[in-house]
Protein backbone atom coordinates (compact mmCIF):
# COMPACT_ATOMS: atom_id res chain seq x y z
CA UNK A 1 0.00 0.00 0.00
CA UNK A 2 0.96 4.02 -0.76
CA UNK A 3 1.22 5.61 2.98
CA UNK A 4 1.86 9.11 2.72
CA UNK A 5 3.63 11.08 5.71
CA UNK A 6 1.15 11.57 8.43
CA UNK A 7 1.51 14.81 10.76
CA UNK A 8 2.76 13.42 14.10
CA UNK A 9 4.01 16.53 15.08
CA UNK A 10 2.18 17.24 18.12
CA UNK A 11 2.73 13.33 19.37
CA UNK A 12 6.80 14.41 18.74
CA UNK A 13 6.56 17.24 20.27
CA UNK A 14 4.45 17.30 23.16
CA UNK A 15 4.06 13.55 24.12
CA UNK A 16 6.06 12.12 26.54
CA UNK A 17 9.51 9.94 25.11
CA UNK A 18 7.76 6.84 26.91
CA UNK A 19 5.76 6.24 24.16
CA UNK A 20 6.08 2.56 22.51
CA UNK A 21 3.46 1.29 20.02
CA UNK A 22 3.13 4.02 17.64
CA UNK A 23 6.77 4.29 16.98
CA UNK A 24 6.10 0.97 15.09
CA UNK A 25 3.39 1.91 13.62
CA UNK A 26 3.78 5.72 12.33
CA UNK A 27 0.36 6.72 11.11
CA UNK A 28 -2.55 8.35 12.59
CA UNK A 29 -5.93 5.86 13.28
CA UNK A 30 -9.26 7.28 13.21
CA UNK A 31 -11.42 4.38 13.05
CA UNK A 32 -11.89 0.26 14.22
CA UNK A 33 -14.36 -2.11 13.04
CA UNK A 34 -14.29 -5.77 13.66
CA UNK A 35 -10.45 -6.68 12.72
CA UNK A 36 -9.44 -3.62 11.14
CA UNK A 37 -8.12 -0.42 11.69
CA UNK A 38 -8.28 2.48 9.63
CA UNK A 39 -6.25 5.66 9.49
CA UNK A 40 -6.98 9.25 8.66
CA UNK A 41 -6.23 8.95 5.38
CA UNK A 42 -8.81 5.63 4.82
CA UNK A 43 -5.50 3.13 5.03
CA UNK A 44 -6.69 -0.12 6.59
CA UNK A 45 -5.01 -2.42 8.61
CA UNK A 46 -5.48 -6.09 10.10
CA UNK A 47 -5.03 -6.00 13.49
CA UNK A 48 -3.45 -9.08 14.96
CA UNK A 49 -2.92 -6.88 18.13
CA UNK A 50 -6.07 -6.91 19.37
CA UNK A 51 -5.62 -3.88 21.80
CA UNK A 52 -2.94 -6.21 23.52
CA UNK A 53 -5.28 -9.14 24.13
CA UNK A 54 -7.96 -6.19 25.33
CA UNK A 55 -10.32 -6.39 22.39
CA UNK A 56 -10.72 -10.18 22.42
CA UNK A 57 -14.52 -9.12 20.51
CA UNK A 58 -12.67 -7.16 18.13
CA UNK A 59 -13.20 -3.40 17.71
CA UNK A 60 -16.51 -1.58 18.07
CA UNK A 61 -18.52 -4.84 18.49
CA UNK A 62 -21.63 -4.07 17.52
CA UNK A 63 -23.44 -5.96 19.99
CA UNK A 64 -21.27 -4.49 23.12
CA UNK A 65 -21.85 -0.79 20.94
CA UNK A 66 -25.58 -0.94 20.63
CA UNK A 67 -25.66 -1.97 25.14
CA UNK A 68 -23.48 1.18 25.97
CA UNK A 69 -24.97 3.06 24.09
CA UNK A 70 -28.21 2.25 25.06
CA UNK A 71 -27.28 2.40 28.50
CA UNK A 72 -25.44 5.75 27.97
CA UNK A 73 -28.60 7.46 26.60
CA UNK A 74 -30.64 6.71 29.59
CA UNK A 75 -28.27 8.53 31.54
CA UNK A 76 -27.52 4.92 33.54
CA UNK A 77 -24.76 5.35 36.15
CA UNK A 78 -20.89 6.22 34.52
CA UNK A 79 -18.78 6.36 37.75
CA UNK A 80 -19.47 4.74 40.93
CA UNK A 81 -16.77 3.54 43.32
CA UNK A 82 -18.01 1.06 44.83
CA UNK A 83 -21.60 1.58 44.82
CA UNK A 84 -24.33 -1.22 44.34
CA UNK A 85 -25.66 -0.17 40.52
CA UNK A 86 -27.99 -2.08 37.95
CA UNK A 87 -25.08 -2.50 35.93
CA UNK A 88 -22.76 -4.21 38.58
CA UNK A 89 -25.41 -6.49 39.67
CA UNK A 90 -26.63 -7.94 36.12
CA UNK A 91 -22.63 -8.10 35.44
CA UNK A 92 -21.70 -10.35 38.61
CA UNK A 93 -25.17 -12.26 38.26
CA UNK A 94 -24.63 -12.94 34.76
CA UNK A 95 -20.78 -13.64 35.33
CA UNK A 96 -21.80 -16.71 38.10
CA UNK A 97 -24.25 -17.92 35.80
CA UNK A 98 -22.50 -18.10 32.82
CA UNK A 99 -18.78 -18.41 34.16
CA UNK A 100 -18.48 -19.26 37.61
CA UNK A 101 -20.96 -21.78 38.20
CA UNK A 102 -20.64 -23.96 35.00
CA UNK A 103 -17.27 -24.07 36.01
CA UNK A 104 -17.84 -25.24 39.28
CA UNK A 105 -15.41 -22.25 40.27
CA UNK A 106 -16.36 -21.03 44.13
CA UNK A 107 -14.90 -17.62 43.53
CA UNK A 108 -15.80 -14.58 45.52
CA UNK A 109 -15.14 -11.17 43.10
CA UNK A 110 -13.26 -8.00 43.51
CA UNK A 111 -12.88 -5.11 41.68
CA UNK A 112 -9.64 -3.87 42.50
CA UNK A 113 -9.01 -0.53 40.33
CA UNK A 114 -9.16 -0.38 36.67
CA UNK A 115 -6.04 -2.38 34.76
CA UNK A 116 -4.68 -5.49 35.26
CA UNK A 117 -1.62 -4.38 37.34
CA UNK A 118 -4.31 -3.45 39.87
CA UNK A 119 -5.48 -6.60 40.00
CA UNK A 120 -1.95 -8.20 40.20
CA UNK A 121 -1.32 -6.01 42.94
CA UNK A 122 -4.40 -6.70 45.64
CA UNK A 123 -3.84 -10.58 44.79
CA UNK A 124 -0.25 -10.26 46.52
CA UNK A 125 -1.63 -7.96 48.88
CA UNK A 126 -4.30 -10.40 49.77
CA UNK A 127 -2.25 -13.34 49.62
CA UNK A 128 0.75 -11.81 52.20
CA UNK A 129 -2.21 -10.93 54.01
CA UNK A 130 -3.87 -13.92 54.11
CA UNK A 131 -0.48 -15.78 55.18
CA UNK A 132 1.19 -13.68 57.11
CA UNK A 133 4.45 -13.74 55.29
CA UNK A 134 5.94 -11.57 52.35
CA UNK A 135 7.65 -13.23 49.74
CA UNK A 136 6.37 -13.97 46.49
CA UNK A 137 7.66 -16.74 43.85
CA UNK A 138 7.10 -15.70 40.10
CA UNK A 139 8.95 -17.47 37.17
CA UNK A 140 11.62 -16.32 34.57
CA UNK A 141 10.71 -14.19 31.76
CA UNK A 142 7.46 -13.42 33.57
CA UNK A 143 5.08 -10.45 33.23
CA UNK A 144 2.74 -8.91 35.83
CA UNK A 145 2.54 -5.65 35.58
CA UNK A 146 4.39 -1.77 35.38
CA UNK A 147 3.29 -0.83 39.44
CA UNK A 148 6.49 -1.72 41.91
CA UNK A 149 4.67 -4.83 43.25
CA UNK A 150 3.54 -6.23 39.78
CA UNK A 151 7.29 -5.06 38.60
CA UNK A 152 8.62 -7.29 41.92
CA UNK A 153 7.38 -10.61 39.92
CA UNK A 154 8.07 -9.81 36.65
CA UNK A 155 11.20 -11.00 34.86
CA UNK A 156 12.03 -8.47 32.11
CA UNK A 157 14.98 -6.74 32.92
CA UNK A 158 14.22 -3.32 31.32
CA UNK A 159 10.78 -3.11 32.80
CA UNK A 160 12.44 -3.48 35.99
CA UNK A 161 15.23 -1.01 36.31
CA UNK A 162 12.14 1.52 35.29
CA UNK A 163 11.23 1.56 38.90
CA UNK A 164 14.26 3.44 40.36
CA UNK A 165 13.93 1.37 43.92
CA UNK A 166 14.80 -1.60 44.85
CA UNK A 167 12.47 -4.83 43.66
CA UNK A 168 11.85 -7.00 46.90
CA UNK A 169 9.91 -10.03 48.14
CA UNK A 170 10.11 -11.78 45.13
CA UNK A 171 12.05 -14.68 44.10
CA UNK A 172 12.10 -15.92 40.23
CA UNK A 173 12.38 -19.59 39.62
CA UNK A 174 12.48 -21.16 36.40
CA UNK A 175 9.21 -21.60 34.22
CA UNK A 176 8.47 -24.79 32.63
CA UNK A 177 10.90 -26.07 29.82
CA UNK A 178 14.08 -23.16 31.07
CA UNK A 179 16.47 -26.01 30.84
CA UNK A 180 15.35 -28.02 28.21
CA UNK A 181 13.91 -30.77 29.63
CA UNK A 182 17.49 -31.39 31.63
CA UNK A 183 15.93 -30.52 34.86
CA UNK A 184 13.38 -32.00 36.75
CA UNK A 185 10.49 -30.23 37.69
CA UNK A 186 10.36 -27.86 40.74
CA UNK A 187 13.51 -30.18 41.64
CA UNK A 188 15.45 -26.72 42.80
CA UNK A 189 12.17 -24.64 44.00
CA UNK A 190 11.58 -27.92 46.12
CA UNK A 191 14.80 -28.28 47.67
CA UNK A 192 15.20 -24.41 48.50
CA UNK A 193 12.15 -24.97 50.26
CA UNK A 194 13.01 -27.51 52.29
CA UNK A 195 16.48 -26.83 53.06
CA UNK A 196 16.52 -24.32 56.12
CA UNK A 197 20.19 -23.20 54.87
CA UNK A 198 18.68 -21.91 51.36
CA UNK A 199 17.79 -18.08 52.24
CA UNK A 200 14.64 -18.53 50.63
CA UNK A 201 12.21 -16.99 53.03
CA UNK A 202 8.75 -19.44 52.90
CA UNK A 203 6.50 -17.94 50.37
CA UNK A 204 3.30 -17.05 50.52
CA UNK A 205 2.25 -17.42 47.32
CA UNK A 206 3.62 -18.38 43.68
CA UNK A 207 2.16 -16.33 40.93
CA UNK A 208 2.25 -18.06 37.18
CA UNK A 209 0.99 -17.06 33.47
CA UNK A 210 -0.23 -20.70 32.13
CA UNK A 211 1.09 -18.72 28.54
CA UNK A 212 3.61 -15.87 28.92
CA UNK A 213 2.66 -13.75 26.48
CA UNK A 214 5.13 -10.43 27.06
CA UNK A 215 7.82 -13.10 28.01
CA UNK A 216 7.93 -14.68 24.50
CA UNK A 217 4.56 -17.02 24.40
CA UNK A 218 6.23 -19.61 26.10
CA UNK A 219 3.47 -22.29 27.10
CA UNK A 220 3.13 -24.05 30.14
CA UNK A 221 2.68 -27.55 29.94
CA UNK A 222 -0.73 -29.06 31.83
CA UNK A 223 1.16 -31.81 33.83
CA UNK A 224 3.90 -28.60 34.53
CA UNK A 225 1.03 -26.75 35.85
CA UNK A 226 -0.87 -29.38 37.94
CA UNK A 227 2.68 -30.11 39.55
CA UNK A 228 2.85 -26.64 40.38
CA UNK A 229 -0.70 -26.79 42.24
CA UNK A 230 0.36 -29.90 43.79
CA UNK A 231 3.51 -27.95 45.38
CA UNK A 232 1.79 -24.70 46.41
CA UNK A 233 -0.72 -27.11 47.98
CA UNK A 234 1.98 -29.22 49.94
CA UNK A 235 4.11 -25.89 50.91
CA UNK A 236 1.16 -24.77 52.12
CA UNK A 237 1.40 -21.54 49.70
CA UNK A 238 -1.07 -19.74 47.48
CA UNK A 239 -1.15 -20.22 43.86
CA UNK A 240 -2.11 -17.06 42.04
CA UNK A 241 -2.99 -17.47 37.82
CA UNK A 242 -2.39 -14.02 36.24
CA UNK A 243 -4.55 -14.59 33.30
CA UNK A 244 -5.18 -11.02 32.32
CA UNK A 245 -4.09 -11.40 28.80
CA UNK A 246 -4.86 -15.44 28.37
CA UNK A 247 -7.83 -15.33 30.06
CA UNK A 248 -11.34 -14.73 28.24
CA UNK A 249 -11.29 -17.28 26.20
CA UNK A 250 -7.96 -16.44 24.22
CA UNK A 251 -6.14 -20.01 24.83
CA UNK A 252 -9.94 -21.59 24.04
CA UNK A 253 -11.43 -22.05 27.62
CA UNK A 254 -12.88 -18.90 29.05
CA UNK A 255 -9.90 -19.53 31.58
CA UNK A 256 -6.85 -20.92 30.69
CA UNK A 257 -6.08 -23.06 33.68
CA UNK A 258 -9.27 -24.78 32.67
CA UNK A 259 -7.38 -27.18 30.48
CA UNK A 260 -4.93 -28.43 33.57
CA UNK A 261 -7.77 -29.25 35.71
CA UNK A 262 -6.68 -27.20 38.36
CA UNK A 263 -8.58 -24.47 40.53
CA UNK A 264 -5.95 -21.45 41.70
CA UNK A 265 -6.53 -19.63 44.96
CA UNK A 266 -6.15 -16.42 43.73
CA UNK A 267 -7.05 -15.55 39.82
CA UNK A 268 -6.39 -12.16 38.05
CA UNK A 269 -8.50 -11.25 35.01
CA UNK A 270 -8.58 -7.61 32.78
CA UNK A 271 -7.86 -6.60 29.43
CA UNK A 272 -11.14 -8.66 27.57
CA UNK A 273 -12.96 -8.78 30.73
CA UNK A 274 -15.08 -5.76 30.13
CA UNK A 275 -15.51 -6.74 25.70
CA UNK A 276 -14.51 -3.46 24.55
CA UNK A 277 -11.39 -2.27 25.35
CA UNK A 278 -12.75 -0.11 28.38
CA UNK A 279 -10.53 -0.25 31.25
CA UNK A 280 -12.05 -3.40 33.66
CA UNK A 281 -9.99 -5.59 36.32
CA UNK A 282 -10.90 -8.66 38.79
CA UNK A 283 -9.37 -10.15 41.13
CA UNK A 284 -11.08 -13.56 41.97
CA UNK A 285 -10.23 -15.97 45.09
CA UNK A 286 -11.62 -18.73 47.08
CA UNK A 287 -14.23 -17.23 49.70
CA UNK A 288 -12.17 -18.57 52.77
CA UNK A 289 -9.15 -16.08 51.46
CA UNK A 290 -12.02 -13.09 51.70
CA UNK A 291 -10.18 -11.22 54.94
CA UNK A 292 -9.94 -8.07 53.74
CA UNK A 293 -11.72 -4.93 56.09
CA UNK A 294 -14.06 -2.51 54.64
CA UNK A 295 -12.03 -0.38 52.37
CA UNK A 296 -8.37 -1.63 53.08
CA UNK A 297 -7.97 -2.48 49.21
CA UNK A 298 -9.43 0.24 46.92
CA UNK A 299 -9.73 2.85 44.25
CA UNK A 300 -11.35 5.41 42.71
CA UNK A 301 -11.86 3.93 39.28
CA UNK A 302 -12.86 0.36 40.12
CA UNK A 303 -16.55 1.11 39.66
CA UNK A 304 -16.77 1.11 35.77
CA UNK A 305 -20.23 1.10 35.26
CA UNK A 306 -19.72 1.37 31.03
CA UNK A 307 -17.37 -1.52 31.51
CA UNK A 308 -20.12 -3.93 33.29
CA UNK A 309 -22.46 -3.60 30.78
CA UNK A 310 -20.51 -4.36 27.68
CA UNK A 311 -18.84 -7.05 29.98
CA UNK A 312 -22.20 -8.48 30.64
CA UNK A 313 -23.16 -8.26 26.71
CA UNK A 314 -19.53 -9.79 26.27
CA UNK A 315 -20.91 -12.64 28.07
CA UNK A 316 -24.31 -13.09 26.65
CA UNK A 317 -23.38 -12.98 23.42
CA UNK A 318 -20.37 -15.50 23.55
CA UNK A 319 -20.38 -17.31 26.50
CA UNK A 320 -23.81 -18.71 26.85
CA UNK A 321 -23.32 -21.63 24.75
CA UNK A 322 -20.25 -22.45 26.82
CA UNK A 323 -18.72 -24.28 24.39
CA UNK A 324 -19.24 -22.65 20.66
CA UNK A 325 -16.64 -19.82 21.09
CA UNK A 326 -14.37 -22.02 22.81
CA UNK A 327 -14.62 -24.76 19.66
CA UNK A 328 -13.90 -21.95 17.12
CA UNK A 329 -11.04 -20.72 19.01
CA UNK A 330 -9.63 -23.78 18.93
CA UNK A 331 -10.38 -24.15 15.20
CA UNK A 332 -8.47 -20.66 14.43
CA UNK A 333 -5.90 -22.03 16.31
CA UNK A 334 -5.17 -24.74 14.67
CA UNK A 335 -5.68 -22.70 11.08
CA UNK A 336 -2.61 -20.53 12.25
CA UNK A 337 -0.43 -23.42 13.52
CA UNK A 338 -0.85 -24.84 10.10
CA UNK A 339 -0.14 -21.79 8.53
CA UNK A 340 3.02 -21.25 11.04
CA UNK A 341 4.41 -24.84 9.92
CA UNK A 342 4.75 -23.93 6.80
CA UNK A 343 6.49 -20.55 7.17
CA UNK A 344 8.97 -22.50 8.96
CA UNK A 345 9.30 -25.51 6.49
CA UNK A 346 10.37 -22.66 4.52
CA UNK A 347 12.58 -20.60 6.38
CA UNK A 348 13.87 -23.45 8.91
CA UNK A 349 17.42 -21.95 8.62
CA UNK A 350 15.57 -18.87 10.43
CA UNK A 351 13.38 -19.80 12.61
CA UNK A 352 14.47 -20.80 16.23
CA UNK A 353 10.31 -22.24 16.91
CA UNK A 354 6.92 -21.30 16.72
CA UNK A 355 4.40 -22.01 19.22
CA UNK A 356 0.61 -21.20 21.39
CA UNK A 357 -2.51 -22.05 22.23
CA UNK A 358 -5.90 -21.28 20.98
CA UNK A 359 -5.34 -17.72 19.37
CA UNK A 360 -1.85 -16.61 21.04
CA UNK A 361 1.23 -17.50 19.01
CA UNK A 362 4.96 -16.90 18.43
CA UNK A 363 7.45 -17.55 15.83
CA UNK A 364 11.28 -17.20 17.49
CA UNK A 365 14.15 -16.52 15.11
CA UNK A 366 17.46 -17.38 15.78
CA UNK A 367 18.20 -13.90 14.83
CA UNK A 368 16.91 -11.61 17.31
CA UNK A 369 16.54 -8.62 15.21
CA UNK A 370 14.93 -10.26 12.60
CA UNK A 371 11.27 -10.09 14.54
CA UNK A 372 11.20 -6.74 14.97
CA UNK A 373 12.14 -6.12 11.31
CA UNK A 374 9.08 -8.55 10.13
CA UNK A 375 6.84 -6.34 12.29
CA UNK A 376 7.78 -3.22 10.38
CA UNK A 377 7.51 -4.86 7.07
CA UNK A 378 3.85 -6.18 8.14
CA UNK A 379 2.90 -2.91 9.06
CA UNK A 380 3.74 -1.61 5.31
CA UNK A 381 2.11 -4.24 4.08
CA UNK A 382 -1.08 -3.55 6.41
CA UNK A 383 -1.18 -6.18 9.43
CA UNK A 384 -0.48 -4.86 12.60
CA UNK A 385 1.24 -7.44 14.58
CA UNK A 386 4.05 -6.53 17.64
CA UNK A 387 7.21 -9.04 19.09
CA UNK A 388 7.77 -10.26 22.76
CA UNK A 389 10.39 -11.88 24.81
CA UNK A 390 13.12 -10.55 26.79
CA UNK A 391 14.98 -9.26 23.66
CA UNK A 392 11.80 -8.81 21.37
CA UNK A 393 12.90 -11.62 19.09
CA UNK A 394 9.29 -13.31 19.08
CA UNK A 395 6.61 -12.41 16.28
CA UNK A 396 3.74 -11.95 18.29
CA UNK A 397 0.02 -12.86 16.90
CA UNK A 398 -3.08 -11.90 19.26
CA UNK A 399 -5.94 -11.57 16.59
CA UNK A 400 -9.35 -10.71 18.20
CA UNK A 401 -11.26 -14.13 18.69
CA UNK A 402 -14.05 -12.76 16.08
CA UNK A 403 -11.32 -12.98 13.64
CA UNK A 404 -13.37 -14.60 9.97
CA UNK A 405 -11.46 -17.62 9.31
CA UNK A 406 -10.84 -15.44 5.92
CA UNK A 407 -9.28 -12.37 7.68
CA UNK A 408 -6.86 -15.17 9.32
CA UNK A 409 -5.85 -16.54 5.95
CA UNK A 410 -5.10 -13.16 4.91
CA UNK A 411 -3.08 -11.58 7.58
CA UNK A 412 -0.65 -15.39 7.66
CA UNK A 413 -0.14 -14.65 3.69
CA UNK A 414 1.20 -11.01 4.74
CA UNK A 415 3.15 -12.41 7.44
CA UNK A 416 4.29 -15.02 5.22
CA UNK A 417 5.29 -12.25 3.03
CA UNK A 418 6.88 -10.22 5.40
CA UNK A 419 9.17 -13.19 6.70
CA UNK A 420 10.34 -13.59 2.98
CA UNK A 421 11.39 -10.40 2.56
CA UNK A 422 13.31 -9.64 5.44
CA UNK A 423 15.67 -12.35 5.12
Amino acid sequence: MTITQPDLSVFQTLESEVRSYCRGWPTVFDRARGSRMYDEDGHDYLDFFAGAGSLNYGHNNPVLKRALIDYLERDGVTHGLDMSTTAKRQFLQTFQDLVLRPRDLPYKVMFPGPTGTNAVESALKLARKVKGREAIVSFTNAFHGMSLGSLAVTGNAFKRAGAGVPLVHGTPMPFDNYFDGAVEDFLWFERLLEDQGSGLNKPAAVIVETVQGEGGINVARPEWLRALAELCERQDMLLIVDDIQMGCGRTGAFFSFEEAGITPDIVTVSKSISGYGLPMALTLFKPELDVWEPGEHNGTFRGNNPAFVTATAALETYWTDGSAMEKQTRARGEQVEQALISITEENLADIKEYRGRGLVWGLEFHEKERAGRIAKRAFELGLLIETSGPESEVVKLLPALTTTGEELDEGLRILARAVRETA
